[in-house]
This record gives C-alpha cells, sequence and structure tokens, in this order.
C-alpha cells in the first residue's frame, strides 16, 4: 500500500496573474506553519519553495525548544476557509495515519455575493471572523504545536483579500496562507486517494467546493499516485448559484435552469476533457470529496441524518447520483429544506453542486462514485506530521529539505494543468 505522503506532481501548468504577498509571515502565531513545500513528496508545478523558507524568531524558538508537549500528546491542526464553509480538524498521530480529536466545522458563505461585487461582504467577513475565533480557542485548548490554516477561492479573487487575511490575523491571531489552485487540488488529492477504487490506470479525483472545482487525473500504477494533469474552473456551488439566473416559479423553468448550470459547467470544464483518456466501460474509476457527493450518497443510503462512518469509503451508482440531482433539480427550493441531509443551509446550494457533478460524470462516465468525507484537511494534516516526524541527522538536525516551511505561496492564478512528460 503506497502512503499518501508519497504522491508525486508532474503536472506542468500555466500561470496568469498572480496575486500580491500580504502580510509578513513572522507575524504568524508560534503554531500557524505558513505551509509546507515538504509535507509530502509531492512536487508541483510551482508549490511554496523551500528556498523561500524564512527563518523562526526567536520567541517561535523558544515555545517550540522548551514548551512543546510529549510527542505522545503532540497535536497538529489544519483549517481550511473556503467560499462556504470554515472547517478545522485537530489530531494526533497514530502509526502511519492519525486520530482526529477536536472538529468544527460551520457555513459562512464568504464568497455570497462575490461574484457580482467583486469583494467580500462586511456580513460575510464577520461571519467568518466569528468562525475563526472558535477555531482559535480550539487550538489554545487542544495545545496544538503546529498548525497551518488555508483560505481558497473567494480570497483568490476577492480585491479585499489581503484586507481580510489581515483582519482575521489581528482579530483571532491566526495566520491564514491563501494557497494556489493548485495546492488546492495537490492537498485534496492528500487527503482522500487513499480511498480510491483499486485498478489499472488512470483515475479521477474531484472536489466541488463553493468558489470553485478541483478535477485532477492521477495514475496508480506506481509504487505511489501520480498526478498527470488537471484542472480548478471558477464554480463551485455558490459561485455557480450567483451566476445562473434560474426562473423558479415552475417545475419546468427550474429542471431548465438547472441544465443552464449543467452546461455551464461542462463547458468550462471543455479543455481538460480533450485531454483525458478514453476507457473501456467500468475501467473509469472516480472520487469525489464535497458536501455535494457526500450529501446525495446520504439521500441514496436513504439516512435520516448525516452519518459520516456510513458515507466515508462509499461507494455509489453513477446513475443514482445522476437520478437524485435531477430529481432535487425540478424541486421548489422550500422542498428541499425538508429533505433529510440537506437542509435550510444547503437547500438553495445543492443544485449548483447536482450539475457539476452530472457534468464531471458526463466527461468521465464512471458507472460508480467514490464518496469521501474528507480532503484539504486531511491533506495538511499528514503533510505536517510526515514534515515533523523525520529522522534527525547526526549532526543532531533534521535532513536537509524536511523542515517546516514558512514560505508562502500566495499565487491566485486559475491552473489549467498540461498533460506532463513523464519523469
Amino acid at each position: 500500500m503506497f502512503r499518501p505522503d508519497e504522491i508525486r506532481v508532474s503536472a506542468m501548468v500555466e500561470r496568469q496573474s498572480p496575486m500580491a504577498s500580504g502580510a509578513d509571515p513572522q507575524s504568524a502565531s508560534p503554531i500557524e506553519a505558513r505551509s509546507s513545500s515538504t509535507d509530502a513528496q509531492i512536487q508541483a508545478g510551482n508549490p511554496a519553495s523551500s528556498n523561500n523558507r524564512q527563518p523562526r524568531s526567536p520567541a517561535q524558538h523558544n515555545l517550540n525548544r522548551h514548551n512543546r508537549p510529549a510527542r505522545a500528546r503532540r497535536a497538529y491542526a489544519a483549517i481550511d476557509l473556503g467560499t462556504n464553509n470554515c472547517r478545522l480538524l485537530i489530531a494526533k498521530p497514530a502509526g502511519d495515519s492519525f486520530v482526529v480529536v477536536d472538529a468544527f466545522s460551520r457555513v459562512v458563505r464568504l464568497g455570497e455575493g462575490l461574484a457580482g461585487e467583486g469583494k467580500l461582504s462586511q456580513q460575510a467577513m464577520d461571519r467568518a471572523v466569528a468562525a475563526l475565533s472558535v477555531c482559535a480557542d480550539k487550538l489554545k485548548r487542544r495545545n496544538v504545536v503546529l498548525a497551518r490554516s488555508v483560505a481558497t477561492e473567494a480570497c483568490r479573487r476577492a480585491s479585499n483579500g489581503e484586507e481580510f487575511i489581515e483582519r482575521v490575523r489581528r482579530e483571532t491571531g491566526i495566520m491564514l496562507d491563501i494557497i494556489s489552485a493548485e495546492e488546492e487540488a495537490r492537498l485534496a488529492v492528500l487527503g482522500c486517494h487513499i480511498l480510491l477504487e483499486p485498478g489499472q490506470g488512470p483515475a479521477l479525483i474531484f472536489d466541488i467546493g463553493g468558489g470553485s472545482t478541483e478535477l485532477v487525473l492521477i495514475d496508480t500504477d506506481g509504487r505511489a499516485p501520480e498526478i498527470r494533469d488537471w484542472v480548478s474552473v471558477p464554480y463551485g456551488v455558490v459561485s455557480l448559484t450567483e451566476s445562473v439566473d434560474v426562473d423558479a416559479s415552475s417545475s419546468e423553468s427550474r429542471i431548465a435552469g438547472y441544465e443552464k448550470m449543467r452546461a455551464t459547467a461542462l463547458e468550462s470544464f471543455r479543455e481538460f476533457a480533450k485531454r483525458l483518456p478514453h476507457k473501456d466501460g467500468d475501467s473509469y474509476r472516480m472520487l469525489g470529496t464535497s458536501g455535494t457527493v457526500t450529501t446525495l450518497a446520504s439521500l441514496h443510503l436513504k439516512l435520516p441524518c448525516y452519518n459520516r462512518s456510513a458515507i466515508d469509503g462509499l461507494i455509489v451508482p453513477a446513475q443514482s447520483m445522476r437520478d437524485i440531482s435531477q430529481e432535487l433539480g425540478a424541486m421548489h427550493v422550500d422542498e428541499r429544506r425538508d429533505v433529510p441531509c440537506i437542509g435550510k443551509e444547503r437547500a438553495d446550494l445543492v443544485i449548483a453542486g447536482c450539475a457539476i457533478l452530472e457534468a464531471i460524470l458526463d466527461i468521465w462516465p464512471a458507472e460508480r462514485l467514490g464518496v469521501a468525507d474528507r480532503g484539504i484537511r486531511e491533506g495538511i494534516l499528514r503533510g505536517l506530521m510526515a514534515a515533523n516526524s523525520v529522522p534527525k541527522s547526526t549532526n543532531g538536525r533534521k535532513a536537509k529539505g524536511n523542515g517546516r516551511s514558512r514560505s508562502r505561496n500566495r499565487s491566485g492564478n486559475r491552473g489549467r494543468g498540461r498533460t506532463p512528460k513523464k519523469s
């Protein structure tokens, strides 16, 4: 079995319009890891390089040297601030994996209104800061020794994204790293690929977020999985909902609106779809990580309420996911609110997720879909633990290239992967 921290990324990526750098990483809380270029043996097109690593301040050095808990009690944390949700995971190492000791998730809708205004609204930022304040309290109570906190599409796109990052640092002490779409895709794969159905040849892993969707083609024929190609498109459940007007007055108009969403998502995948290999029937393997796929999987099982243990790792017939998506697309939002496992917070957004999912199935016609209730946070945790557990060399220092990185990856580029040459 391959280790999740051994994924190699060989995709070459076109770069466009990088975002400006934000606050100095030295102002971060001592437990904050700005990014982790050595968190796995993953080499992306332009990851945060260890050459950009910043030295730790004396205060940070002393905290790590004198106040760090014994290894058995060390806790690591990952915060993922997305366009729709704020999520925290705190865990302790357990062999080659980890045990979760605390978690937190709250719908904050940070990207609400972003498609029209181009910036984060005051109300959305207030909601996110309130959620991150809860996260900060949990980090302190759990004696976290190393954490990484990332922000994704909403902060990449917003004109006031950097100002928001500074406000978060000032009010909560959490130093968010606005990661590139490429890094987001890499972390999602790192966190969930172990649940991929066994088989030969390339497989597709996708993450439907609030503001973007990442598709990653991986090859599992070698000792460790290798990313062959990937793409990130600016449509997630929030951004697609706000980008496509839907007349909800009748079942017919709602279905037409749903199909318009699906067509919009499909068009955004068009260039990537041209690069995908053609396969035979049931040889298409697919794994999805997002609230959309976990919600639809819950409906497939007819669960009265969400149950992670029943969903994480489930294999679902793709046709069932299509049928449920189209049924939901015809419903009025008030009807969806009463559906178990959807509720009020997802009722208006789930349709966009369904449309994106069907578009993905249109370009990668798998007969079965693997479901993962894990992703970026788990990828961050595995990386932090891998980087912080490297054996020391004979002079008492960690081997070269395996220290904690404080480099920054502020690129806001929309990644469009290319099929690379084999290395």
